[in-house]
């Protein structure tokens, strides 16, 4: 362990930086707050809901047609993100009956 000295005056200003950088994060949070409350979904929430293989769900990755996030090599989707393509994926759906092939 090092044991480091500083003047009361550098810790001062120190302690008053950081609490300032305090302040804006709350404000921030309280600003935002609601934001962070989303629950997102993850690849099995998204086939399920979509009735689709991991297969298709990597295509509209791929082809920009559905946004998402990857954390730690786990992909999450935002709710209303794939609200928005489930009458893409239905439009996609009945072509594909037409055709006489499945997605």
């Amino acid at each position: 362990m090092q044991i480091i000295n500083i003047e009361a005056e550098t810790f001062e200003a120190m302690l008053s930086t950081v609490e300032s950088f305090t302040r804006r994060m709350e404000h921030l949070c309280r600003q935002h707050g609601n934001r962070d409350s989303i629950e997102w979904m993850d690849n099995q929430d998204v086939c399920q809901l979509l009735n689709i293989s991991p297969q298709t769900l990597q295509t509209l990755r791929d082809n920009g047609t559905l946004a998402y996030t990857q954390i730690s090599h786990k992909t999450y989707y935002k709710p209303e993100d794939v609200q928005k393509i489930l009458p893409v994926v239905e439009g996609k759906r009945k072509l594909a009956k037409y055709k006489g092939k499945r997605i």
